[in-house]
């Protein structure tokens, strides 16, 4: 295998690609570089900005220094690092064709030394018809399954472009035709004017298309995705790979790349970054530089920041904090915000594939959490594989202490005092966001490793209240004693619970305490419970 999984959060994960270069780290940002001109040179990338990989253009240096015969792409470049190539793809998108074979091009990439290569793919593009989507797939479908025989020997990792532009059952198709060719390295195609666009929903339905139909053991490549302010969301999606040029073609014009998005050096009074340029010069001493100097150093800053944005992202992994940086990334701007809400249709895929522990506990915002893995896979197991203990025959259900875990807490020891002699009841606690929390359960991650920012917006406290009454329907309990708060939460609760005891012909008491754990409301409690069992038992 040359492709290792060392940790993972959401659909993302930090991996080991192996080269024949050595090992490089994923998630890995390729920078673009023109073969011809480059504002930085290759090996500066390489030693001062931590570049390990690089993307140049095997169709431009064919077209241009293709008749050298000893010509070797590190050379060309002076870079000892690991070498992406790409075939003129980009080039067909652009431009509609290209003069080049499919197989010259394999060779090609093969003779001058690359260490990752692409077939000569058909971009779908954005605005193709059905008909011409359905040709690009098939053809491209075609070329990979033709440069078989050329790579089969190689020691080069190949890469297998998936297509199908926003026709996503055509994406479908081809990621799982794709997948069936042993390529080291699969590809989405045609991405480019989707992210131009801000067209991030769209384009989470297109990488969503194409990974949940990839082998998860091989890395996803997201062709032109090099803003970093859509490298958390792309790698929660599972992308591994990702490249462009933005860095060096937002200089041009002037732009300065953050993580929350684009700013035009006119409009700046500060440099909002601690990189050497930033530090070295202030906005009004750039603006003064000749146009070649400026265009260098904002290629300079342009690139730090995506370099700093790859680790800032690995380290969220690594935590276990991915979906928070996700988050805080999302309100960067209005469309990547909708795309984080789409990405939160994608649900039962982030559960699946996050790990059950992580490293540290969970920050819950607003309804829009509900989706994150933990909160969906806490409302299965407790479906699938937990049951009530067998004598108890009616749930008392209460409010969680404050103190967590809960078991451990000094409300909960007092309330278990007061609960003695009662052995038909089954004490369980309701907690936003998760419902209802047995309390053998409440050190289990992350019952106890949450904090939930207050106050909750009325979708949490809905979704709270219909787990709880959702529990009652699925659990054999007789009845139901209700031992509730004062709060608009509690209110909803106790409505949700006798809406569904009602509807399953189950008995529900409620006593309300405006402060459920003092000693008085304890003891009236206990009262409360003498005079249930007596009337029960008669």
């Amino acid at each position: 295998m040359s492709f290792e999984i060392v940790d993972r959060d959401l659909l993302g994960r930090i991996g080991r690609l192996r080269t024949r270069r050595g090992v490089v780290e994923t998630p890995l940002f390729l920078p673009v570089v023109n073969p011809l001109t480059q504002p930085i040179p290759p090996r500066r990338m390489l030693e001062e900005f931590g570049c390990k990989a690089l993307i140049t253009n095997a169709y431009i240096i064919k077209r241009r220094l293709g008749d050298q015969p000893d010509l070797e792409v590190h050379r060309l470049l002076d870079y000892d690092g690991v070498i992406a190539t790409d075939s003129g793809g980009y080039q067909i998108l652009v431009y509609g064709d290209v003069k080049a074979d499919p197989l010259e091009i394999v060779e090609f990439q093969k003779r001058i030394g690359s260490d990752i290569a692409v077939i000569l793919d058909i971009p779908t593009g954005w605005e193709a018809s059905r008909e011409r989507a359905e040709w690009t797939v098939r053809e491209t479908l075609r070329r990979a399954e033709d440069a078989l025989p050329l790579i089969a020997e190689s020691d080069v990792l190949w890469v297998g472009p998936v297509q199908g532009g926003n026709h996503l059952d055509l994406v479908e198709w081809s990621a799982k035709s794709m997948s069936q060719l042993p390529y080291d390295i699969y590809a989405l195609g045609s991405p480019t004017k989707v992210m131009e666009q801000y067209l991030f929903s769209t384009l989470v339905d297109m990488v969503m298309a194409a990974k949940l139909n990839l082998p998860v053991n091989r890395p996803l490549h997201l062709f032109g995705a090099g803003h970093p302010m859509i490298f958390a969301l792309a790698v929660a999606m599972g992308c591994d790979i990702f490249d462009s040029a933005a860095y060096a073609l937002y200089a041009r014009e002037d732009r300065y790349l953050t993580p929350r998005g684009t700013m035009k050096l006119d409009e700046l009074r500060y440099l909002p970054c601690s990189c050497p340029i930033c530090r070295r010069y202030d906005a009004d001493e750039l603006r003064e530089m000749l146009k070649f100097e400026r265009e260098r150093l904002l290629a300079e800053h342009n690139l730090y920041v995506c370099m700093a944005e790859v680790e800032a992202v690995k380290q969220a992994i690594s935590e276990g904090g991915l979906w928070e940086l996700l988050e805080a990334r999302s309100r960067g701007h209005p469309a990547l915000t909708s795309a984080f809400r789409r990405l939160t249709e994608y649900r039962e895929a982030l559960e699946r594939w996050s790990p059950t522990h992580k490293l540290k506990g969970l920050f819950y915002f607003d309804h829009y959490d509900l989706s994150r893995p933990e909160i969906m896979r806490h409302r299965r197991r407790l479906t699938t594989n937990y049951s009530p203990p067998r004598r108890a025959s009616i749930l008392l259900l209460a409010p969680a202490p404050r103190e967590k875990p809960y078991i451990r807490s000094s409300d909960y020891r007092r309330l278990r005092e007061h609960l003695i002699g009662f052995e038909e009841l089954h004490l369980c606690f309701y907690a936003p966001p998760f419902g209802v929390v047995p309390p053998e359960l409440s050190e289990t991650y992350p019952l106890s490793q949450i904090e939930v920012a207050e106050p909750l917006d009325p979708e949490t406290m809905r979704w709270t209240a219909e787990e709880t009454a959702r529990y009652i329907e699925e659990k054999p309990y007789e009845g139901v004693i209700l031992y509730r708060g004062s709060t608009d939460l509690d209110s909803l609760i106790e409505r949700c619970c006798r809406e569904i005891c009602d509807s399953l012909g189950k008995r529900i008491w409620v006593l309300e305490a405006s402060t459920p754990y003092s000693e008085a409301s304890l003891r009236r409690l206990r009262e409360f419970l003498k005079d249930i069992f007596k009337d029960h038992k008669s």
